[in-house]
């Protein structure tokens, strides 16, 4: 999305909703709470459901009898249902057992559905990689490293995120991402950050502009021209601003944007300049010029949480990026 900076009121959250908790957000577990109690004994409930036979139940789920016995009369009286009709040897459920059944089933199905889930994604051989990255890595730099590691890793499995640098660094935190490929290079106490590599920037001016035929520029010379630049909160856009701010102006932001191939697509129409890293590919309309007398360059990190544990695939990923030192974008 693009649009033409104007000023915007500013919006805040009302106090009354400051406490409600956000969608999706964990709650504590009440250790008296119905989970907490019921749990341990659903799997030997359903056992004995199934086989209609304590004994035979403590047989296929390898523990004693007494132990299945104890937990269906506590589990009966915490309820305070009959679940069982007791025949001799054998059982068979009540009303309130089979009802309380299908929907045990159901709990047990989704437990084992999510046990089989996580221990799929470790799998050291084909498990899976969250992997976040800046949309600028998109078209050529990330395709490439997944070719060359699934060379010796073929059925890893990716999921693949192309953000800006801030949103992807909360998803860190969050456990949703594993790794990303970021700029600026973070630096916090709860996350692990190391450089790997660093692109030049260019200012890009349209093909008919005044400084189109120049090869190279000092940033103060274009303190007068019209801005097109990324929206606050990306990476790149904290670095134009802080190389403007060091050229001696604050430039006139003409219009924000999300991606940087729209950026460049509206200098080629004339609507400003950009300072921009390279292209994928070439793109006419456009002029890239040099930056002299000061250094103006994207630094590009892998990140990942401090202290978080690695599962084999995604170790096994790291340590792929930390050798690209130096040429992740060769």
């Amino acid at each position: 999305m693009v649009h033409e900076q104007r000023p915007q009121a500013s919006l805040s959250r009302s106090s009354e909703t400051k406490d409600i908790p956000e969608p999706g957000a964990l709650a504590e577990l009440d250790p008296e709470s119905w989970p907490a109690i019921l749990a341990p004994r659903l799997a030997y409930f359903a056992a004995v459901a199934r086989a209609e036979h304590v004994t035979r139940a403590a047989r296929q789920l390898q523990v004693p009898q007494s132990t299945v016995s104890r937990a269906l009369v506590r589990l009966e009286r915490d309820l305070g249902v009959d679940l069982f009709a007791r025949h001799g040897r054998t059982v068979s459920l009540t009303a309130a057992g089979r009802t309380f059944l299908a929907t045990v089933e159901r709990a047990l199905g989704e437990v084992e559905r999510a046990a089989e889930s996580v221990r799929a994604d470790a799998d050291p051989e084909s498990g899976k990689v969250a992997f976040g990255f800046l949309h600028t890595m998109g078209s050529e730099t990330v395709p490439e490293l997944i070719r060359e590691f699934r060379a010796d890793h073929p059925r890893v499995r990716f999921t693949l995120v192309q953000n800006y640098g801030e949103w992807m660094l909360e998803h860190l935190r969050s456990g949703e991402l594993d790794l990303c490929l970021t700029s600026p290079v973070p630096d916090a106490p709860d996350l692990v950050a190391r450089r790997l590599d660093e692109q030049r920037l260019r200012l890009v001016v349209p093909a008919d502009h005044r400084l189109a035929t120049r090869k190279r520029i000092r940033l103060a010379e274009a303190a007068d021209e019209a801005f097109i630049m990324l929206e606050p909160g990306y990476g790149l856009r904290r670095i134009t601003d802080d190389l403007c701010t060091e050229a001696g102006f604050r430039p006139k932001v003409a219009f924000e944007g999300e991606e940087a191939e729209t950026l460049r697509g509206l200098v080629a129409v004339g609507l400003g300049v950009a300072l921009l890293p390279p292209p994928a590919r070439p793109r006419p309309g456009v002029v890239d010029l040099a930056i002299v007398g000061q250094r103006a360059v994207r630094e590009i990190g892998v990140a990942w949480l401090e202290g978080h544990p690695d599962t084999p695939p995604v170790a096994a990923f790291k340590k792929f990026l930390l050798t690209r030192k130096g040429r992740l974008l060769a």
